[in-house]
């Protein structure tokens, strides 16, 4: 284990005992703790941790006793960010199940397999997503809904412009075995005693499948608090902060550090459904929020405003977020109009969220950060498994409390997905990277996307970290294409900052990345979009990017 990193170790403890209790138990000493302190606001409306906890509380028995979910049962939890997300999460945990979030931009055929994969009977799922959901109950074992309108927590004060979800009113369902969130939460039963330990399962978070089926990882209380406590001590929050939700909650950044992380503390969570950058000011400026946990695609959108002024964001203290690395430019204009360092950290769905974090008062750009509380990280060669040094490139490997038991119902992929060094099991990431002399660790990239021109191995990252420094481009993504000479090709998708359309031209793109680059790396082909394929979680598909261009060559081979 490198301890490098240890001589820039915020000035907090470097190790942190778990707690050994359930989720719903920092809810419940929250609650008890700060019973009229506001846990939610939502469109103009505001929810205590007491009545917090009683809702919870409330469809925790109704799960019990009216649809009959027992210990260890897997749930759906299928809605958008909302307070019924929150309330639901926690009400499964209440009730000793298990929770199953799944991403709400998938399709009805794309949903069956999860309910195959887990054998689920019961769904919570937003009134707008329900058509998805319908044709699933004669085809799969889906039995019972439990349907929740988004409206039924709004207030009318909001100034900013709702989502339409959040408008709709309550739908009404003359179906057998569904239920209304209302008179599931109204019909106040109360719930069996509270039996879940620190080891049972938890939450069942699936991998993208952006490289094959999607697979749940298998985490505990044990492994979800080790997460939630580390992100509390290592953001400095207090009760009395306020956080900026717009992440989405099934995937587990915004799990962890927009609903856990503040519940733990007994703070504020400030809900947007959808990603508005006017809402997102708008919220700022009206609650005051303190903390917002972000991907880079938000950032830039944000920063595009033209109408934003420093004034209406002076309340935020810290601007942290993982995914991909936020370009330096975008980084440098976040500093300028906030004295604001963007604070990177770096983790998977099967790490929980972070394993690495930058230290908040001496970040590094485009950096993972540095290994997280009792985190043994370390680079490996992936094919030999031998451990590099500093500044070598190869496989980043975690040993860790948050790092899952393993992937569900995949006996083969856990095979091959941990390795043993030195007595101790370690999750290879398939992350590229290495880590410099002070121990911070750096992204280069995913090892499936690497390209290959003429020999030369060639990052997206790193491209795109380039491309970002030129005036006229807000956001890029580089895919390697199919080229008859040199293999594969580097090919750059733009979409430019307002005011540069038709005054820039892809050839003028080409020929200025070939005076800042190598010349095996820049890119040979540059198109412009309006926007790109995105993930509901805010990540660029480039994956599906790079598709379209070999399907593309092959139709012109043929």
């Amino acid at each position: 284990m490198q301890t490098l990193h240890f001589n820039h170790w915020p000035k907090i403890s470097k190790s942190l005992t778990v707690p050994a209790t359930s989720l719903y138990e920092n809810l419940y000493v929250s609650a008890r703790r700060y019973p009229e302190h506001d846990a939610i606001y939502f469109y103009g409306n505001t929810l205590s941790y007491k009545k917090l906890e009683e809702e919870v509380n409330q469809l925790a028995g109704f799960l019990q006793q009216k649809l009959g979910v027992e210990t260890g049962d897997r749930v759906l939890l299928f809605m958008q960010n909302s307070p019924q997300f929150v309330i639901g999460f926690y009400a499964l945990v209440r009730a000793n199940a298990v929770v199953v979030p799944i991403n709400p931009m998938l399709t009805a055929d794309e949903l069956s397999f999860y309910i195959k994969d887990c054998g689920i009977t019961t769904v919570i799922v937003g009134q707008e997503l329900y058509s998805k959901v319908q044709p699933l109950l004669n085809s799969t074992s889906l039995e019972h809904v439990v349907v929740a309108a988004y409206s039924d927590y709004k207030g009318e004060e909001f100034k900013g412009t709702l989502p339409p979800e959040v408008e709709a009113p309550r739908a009404v369902f003359n179906v057998s075995n569904h239920y209304l969130w209302n008179e599931a939460i109204e019909a106040n039963f109360q719930p069996t005693e509270h039996t879940m330990k620190a080891d049972d399962l938890v939450v069942l978070p699936y991998t993208s499948g952006t490289t094959g089926l999607p697979k749940g990882c298998i985490h505990t209380n044990r492994t979800v608090q080790a997460n939630t406590v580390g992100a509390y001590h290592w953001s400095g929050v207090t009760t009395n902060a306020v956080h900026l939700m717009t992440l989405p909650l099934f995937h587990v950044t915004g799990m962890v550090h927009s609903m856990h992380m503040p519940i733990f503390s007994g703070s504020t969570m400030a809900i947007l459904t959808r990603w508005n950058r006017e809402n997102a000011v708008e919220l700022i400026k009206e609650k005051g929020c303190t903390h917002w946990v972000a991907i880079a695609t938000m950032i830039v959108d944000f920063l595009a405003n033209p109408n934003l002024k420093p004034e209406d964001i002076s309340s935020l203290v810290s601007i942290s977020g993982g995914g991909a690395a936020l370009p330096e430019a975008v980084g440098e204009k976040l500093f300028n109009l906030t004295g604001l360092k963007f604070v990177e950290g770096y983790g998977l769905s099967e790490t929980i969220a972070q394993t690495h974090f930058n230290p908040p008062d001496r970040p590094k750009m485009q950096c993972l950060g540095v290994p997280s509380f009792d985190v043994d990280a370390r680079i490996i060669e992936p094919t030999t498994n031998k451990e590099l040094g500093i500044g070598e490139i190869g496989e980043i490997v975690v040993n860790g409390p948050q790092v899952m038991v393993g992937y569900y119902n995949r006996d083969d992929e856990n095979r091959s997905s941990f390795i043993e060094l030195d007595g101790k099991r370690f999750f290879r990431t398939g992350d590229i990277g290495r880590y410099d002399e002070e121990g911070y660790f750096f992204m280069v990239d995913r090892v499936k996307r690497m390209i290959n021109a003429s020999g030369y191995k060639v990052w997206p990252t790193e491209i795109e970290s380039y491309l970002y420094k030129h005036p006229a481009i807000q956001q890029a993504v580089v895919v390697g294409v199919p080229d008859s000479k040199r293999g594969e090709s580097v090919k750059a998708f733009v979409i430019l900052n307002d005011g540069y359309e038709n005054q820039i031209t892809e050839e003028e793109i080409i020929e200025w990345s070939k005076q800042h680059m190598a010349a095996y790396k820049y890119p040979r082909q540059v198109e412009f979009r309006k926007q790109f394929p995105m993930t509901s979680s805010g990540k660029i598909l480039w994956r599906k990017l790079q598709e379209e261009e070999w399907e593309k060559a092959e139709q012109q081979s043929r």
